[in-house]
Parts: structure tokens; sequence; C-alpha cells
């Protein structure tokens, strides 16, 4: 039997796929479904919908050959493992006889820390650490949207006109998270290099004044 789908069934259909893949059950689609059947409209599912899952970056990926990439880390031919890693982290996506770089920007910037010294094994050891660290400064950001948020309109019955409060919650809690998490990171740095160059330099002169004094 041949089915045909409005947009209101494709746009109920990817919105039920969306919010199983971030982990709502079956039976809280189904609730939430319901709540809304009699007074939702099409565009309040969708908006929310676009909310849920568009991409957090406007980022564009890259494609690369091999050979460019292992110009640009040239310790990865000596070391394959360096290689694997990458694709473990994310950092680089097989595509056939090309590569897919998801992030250019972070790639870039392990190239730069290469291109001062730092060697490629130890810049990965630290992109998996910052990844770790990200992936908890998301879970808090997360906890607040679902505990300040969610769970209120969860507990109301998830009535169909607070939708538009719930999608622009989730929409200004994306620019918020990163606004602070790049401003924290800007005054830790400020601070960490300050003490770091202090502690260097008070390094560098400790004895300055008893060779000056045996002379």
């Amino acid at each position: 039997r041949t089915g045909y789908y409005d947009e209101g069934h494709l746009g109920r259909l990817r919105l039920v796929d969306r919010l199983q893949g971030q982990g709502f059950s079956l039976a809280g689609i189904a609730e939430l479904l319901r709540a809304w059947e009699e007074r939702r409209s099409l565009a309040e599912v969708l908006g929310f919908e676009q909310a849920l899952t568009e991409p957090w970056s406007d980022e564009e990926p890259e494609t690369v050959s091999l050979q460019e990439l292992l110009e640009r880390f040239p310790d990865a031919m000596d070391d394959p493992g360096l290689a694997l890693r990458a694709v473990e982290l994310g950092l680089i996506e097989p595509d056939g006889e090309h590569f897919r770089i998801p992030s250019p920007s972070l790639l870039h910037a392990g190239e730069e820390l290469v291109a001062v010294g730092v060697p490629l094994g130890v810049t990965q050891d630290e992109v998996a650490a910052l990844q770790a660290d990200m992936a908890r400064v998301a879970a808090r950001f997360v906890a607040l949207f679902e505990r300040y948020v969610w769970k209120p309109f969860a507990e109301a019955g998830m009535p169909a006109e607070r939708l538009d409060e719930v999608t622009d919650a989730l929409r200004r809690i994306r620019p918020l998270a990163a606004a602070a998490v790049s401003a924290t990171l800007a005054r830790a740095m400020e601070e960490a290099t300050t003490t770091s160059t202090a502690a260097q330099v008070a390094a560098a002169h400790v004895g300055l004044p008893q060779a000056v004094g045996g002379s």
C-alpha cells in the first residue's frame, strides 16, 4: 500500500527521530505529541525540532587529500598511529581517497601547536583532554536547561501554548553557553600566563645577585 505524507506527517516523523536521537524514550515522545495534538501548530513543532537539532556551529567542513594532511602534520609519516588517533578523536574522517575535516579551526589550532614545537602526540593528548572538559561543561548547561526549563514544562503537562517559550530558551542557551565558555577561558588564560611568566622570570633571576656580588 502506498502512503502519502503531508508536511505535518513528515515534520512529526522528523521530530520523533530527532528526539530518539537525543535520548528521549518512545513513551515520552508519545506523551509530548499527545499533549500537542489538538492545539499545536506545524510551525511550532518544526521550530522546536529545528532548535533541538540545528548545528551549534556554522563552521563548514573541509575535504583534503592524504598528501595535504601529511604536509601539515609530517610526524604522521613516521608514526601511522598518530593518524589513526586523529580519526578516533574525530579530527579527521576517512572519505574515500580523501579525508573530511569536521572542524577546520580545531585542526588548524593543532597545526599551530605543532608549528611552535609541541609534539603531535602531545597535541592530540590535549585535544582529548579538552574534549572531555568541554563534554562536562556541555553537560552542565544541558542540566540547567533540563532543570529550569524542560522539567517545569513537562510537569505542567507539556502545554502547547508554552512550546514557543521552551523553543526560545533552547535557542538562547546556545550562544550563551559559547559566550560564557569563551569569556571564562580568556580570563583563565590571562591569569595563567601572568602567573607563569612571573614564576619563570623569578626563576631566571635566582642566584643573579650572588653572581654579581662575587664578581
